[in-house]
């Protein structure tokens, strides 16, 4: 992933941690690094191996940077 993902962190808003993500939402219309859209959420993935459980049908963009997933919702 060719972004800045320090400056991006940066800009969002921190919601949830455990041991294997951490959620921000995107008050600020930032936009997606993948499609150029503005994204709902960003999930960075921790673990190498992690499960999702979605609670709505979401259209995803995902990237990966320094072994962790990046992954951006949209409604």
């Amino acid at each position: 992933m060719d972004v800045d993902t320090d400056e991006l962190l940066s800009s969002l808003t921190p919601r949830e941690e455990n041991a294997a993500i951490k959620s921000y939402q995107n008050t600020v219309s930032v936009t997606c690094p993948a499609c150029g859209e503005p994204f709902a959420d960003l999930i960075v993935c921790k673990e190498e191996l992690t499960s999702l459980n979605l609670s709505k049908q979401l259209d995803l963009c995902v990237g990966v940077d320094e072994g962790k997933a990046y992954i951006f919702t949209h409604s």
